[in-house]
């Protein structure tokens, strides 16, 4: 006999856990935005618990924690290539508080 987490459909408590951390990083993330801390620091932190909170919604709430290493393998490259890309645009978006009078 199969127990219902075989299938990646756990109990609602595992769901619960989830989105209390979730609603737990989103409350860093806004204390954060209200910090004095430099332009770079903060986009660091910020992207960092935005990866944390991806991560979860992506294994709990998209049910690919349980899905096989060739879903997974055909998933993580792409999101590589836009994180990637992603820090070639930084330049550009801290050039414009240059720009500022």
């Amino acid at each position: 006999m199969s127990s219902s987490t075989d299938h990646g459909h756990g109990s609602s408590r595992i769901y619960i856990w989830v989105w209390l951390w979730l609603v737990a990083l989103t409350a860093v993330e806004i204390v954060l935005a209200f910090q004095a801390l430099s332009v770079t620091v903060m986009l660091l932190l910020l992207i960092s618990l935005s990866l944390v909170k991806a991560g979860l919604i992506i294994s709990y709430f998209m049910h690919l924690k349980h899905e096989t290493r060739g879903l997974k393998w055909s998933l993580i490259p792409p999101m590589v290539i836009v994180i990637v890309l992603m820090f070639g645009f930084f330049p550009d978006s801290l050039r414009i508080l240059n720009l500022m009078p």
